[in-house]
């Protein structure tokens, strides 16, 4: 499973749900068209991008910041002194724009050629590239609503509709292979995590020189995904199904997805059965695949996953000679965990391109994932608590990827080494920070208390920005999501979110208890802890790290698949 990261609030579901909010009749702010139409004016225009000298009519460093030109001038645009491009969309890391800004902001924070933007003038507000991170991070559209903009720049804005990002294109033949999910339909205000199975075989796809010794896998130097920003993750998941196996009846019917034959019987290992479309088993809901598919594997907690992404664009490269590899054929799993703030159907998709190793020399390892910690947050309503655990690695590791993962009521996630020096920090939990380490650390100490991360993360159940009682952000009953009350992550009401607001309240019907006074009919008992869970409701505790293990070090053996994914 790949562990994932919404990109947003859950829809409330349950009994006393409501559809979102209806934007109100009247903005003290300028209205615009569009989210990115608010940037050009209000964080370009009002803090002196566009002024003649500067990103006007010089067009300083090429970059034209006007409106109606700075879109052509900044997304997929290469920067002028650096390698990254100006704006790369779904990735504000890989956004110089960002970064120059950012610099500024928050001196120290990043690291960028030349001087912070902008130049001789103060710095934009907080707020204005919280803004400009929330636009990239869904795909730097040109047109359309990113959800919570509008308060950001203080700008009035259409209501929002589905996003879709421009799909990532496929490698050249040479050089890689890409999967790409079959789009999944996402009602409107609705939350769902769905799985299902489908073959591949890309043996035609790749060339010899990457092959391992026994010719039945392929080896890659990393990955590279990305989706449409309705989504808390995606994740493609080998099956571990021998194919004899197919047919099995837990997989249901298989049908052609789309095309000519969209919704006809296919045979799934016949790849030109559906033209123009993918062969795939029944979808079912399902936490991260657990349990999913033919009871001849068991009852699997967690799939191997060949990879995914929290985010809407993500990218895993590993050191020089590090190599992942996976079979060449096989079944293999989709598993989206999605949402859909807005009132519009939408429909999802997602791809993922691996990139051939031309180098092979050491098997790239991932921390698997920590059954003990990984559902450990417990929080009470409207209350905060930190929870810690250690991961002890492998003598001789080369450690050079490392990041975290919670839902949205992680507010800090930190990693420590044992002499306490702080090697990873994360403030979002919808965009978290990724450490690339390079040099990788070595941790090659006979003792394993210094072979040992220490890593901690901070939940509020429920605390508003003034320190009170805020029942819009504590765990509610009536907004879990009904396939994590069937699995994971249902919980038991114990406080009030109405009437005697943080008053104990004793499960779902104890209304009454709640009441501001006795018989008032104005309590609601609808409050819980934090349970562990796969939907943004619920929560995770998760450190993600990639490493390999240096030579004059046991070595792991590279028979069989190597998953970069966390397994």
């Amino acid at each position: 499973m790949l562990a994932g990261v919404g990109c947003g609030d859950s829809p409330p579901t349950g009994a006393r749900a409501s559809t979102p909010a209806t934007p109100g009749p009247e903005c003290d702010g300028q209205a615009f068209a569009s989210t990115f139409e608010a940037l050009e004016e209000v964080v370009f225009a009002r803090d002196g991008c566009t002024q003649a000298v500067c990103h006007g009519d010089a067009t300083s460093g090429g970059l034209d910041l006007r409106p109606g030109r700075a879109f052509a001038s900044l997304v997929g645009v290469p920067a002028s002194g650096s390698a990254l491009a100006r704006v790369e969309p779904g990735d504000e890391d890989r956004s110089y724009l960002w970064q120059k800004l950012r610099a500024k902001v928050a001196p120290g924070t990043v690291s960028i050629s030349g001087s912070p933007m902008p130049i001789g003038l103060p710095a934009v507000s907080a707020d204005q590239l919280e803004a400009l991170r929330r636009w990239i991070y869904v795909g730097a559209p040109e047109n359309g609503v990113v959800i919570g903009t509008d308060e950001l720049l203080g700008a009035c804005l259409p209501e929002p509709e589905p996003l879709s990002i421009e799909p990532l294109a496929p490698p050249a033949p040479a050089e890689g292979v890409q999967f790409a999910m079959p789009a999944i339909p996402l009602p409107a205000a609705s939350e769902q995590e769905l799985c299902f199975a489908f073959y591949y075989d890309v043996s035609n796809s790749v060339p010899p020189e990457v092959l391992d010794p026994t010719g039945q896998y392929f080896r890659v130097r990393g990955e590279v995904a990305r989706q449409d920003p309705q989504s808390h993750h995606i994740a493609l998941l080998y099956s571990g199904v021998d194919v004899a196996d197919i047919h099995a009846p837990e997989f249901g019917p298989w049908t052609c997805h789309d095309g000519a034959r969209a919704g006809e019987p296919c045979e799934p290992t016949d790849l030109a059965a559906c033209p123009g479309s993918v062969c795939r088993s029944r979808i079912r809901n399902s936490v991260g695949c657990v349990g999913y598919g033919p009871s001849t594997i068991g009852a699997q907690i967690v799939q191997q996953s060949m990879g995914g992404s929290q985010e809407t664009q993500a990218d895993l490269f590993f050191p020089d000679g590090i190599f992942a590899q996976y079979p060449l054929r096989g079944i293999a799993y989709w598993n989206s965990h999605a949402f859909n703030l807005t009132r519009t159907d939408h429909t999802l998709q997602g791809r993922i391109n691996f990139y051939f190793a031309a180098r092979q020399e050491k098997p790239m390892r991932a921390f698997p994932v920590d059954l003990v910690n990984i559902f450990r947050p417990n929080a009470a309503p409207f209350a905060s608590e930190t929870i810690c655990a250690d991961k002890e690695l492998p003598q001789g590791t080369r450690l050079f990827s490392l990041s975290s993962h919670t839902h949205k009521r992680g507010k800090h996630f930190w990693a420590e080494l044992p002499d306490g020096t702080r090697i990873y920090e994360n403030f979002l939990y919808n965009d978290p920070a990724k450490a690339v380490f390079d040099p990788p650390l070595a941790f090659d100490s006979a003792d394993p208390a210094q072979r040992t991360i220490h890593y901690c993360a901070t939940y509020e159940n429920g605390i508003g920005p003034d320190g009170e009682a805020d029942p819009e952000t504590v765990t509610r009953a009536s907004r879990i999501p009904a396939s994590a009350v069937a699995t994971l992550g249902a919980c038991t009401p114990v406080a009030c979110v109405e009437g005697r607001i943080g008053a104990s309240c004793d499960g779902v019907g104890d209304d009454a208890t709640c009441d501001s006074t006795p018989g008032a009919g104005d309590g609601w008992c609808d409050a819980c802890r934090i349970t562990g869970g796969e939907s943004t409701e619920n929560e995770m505790f998760l450190l993600i790290g990639h490493y390999y293990i240096a030579d004059g070090y046991p070595q792991l053996p590279t028979e069989g698949p190597v998953f970069a994914g966390v397994a």
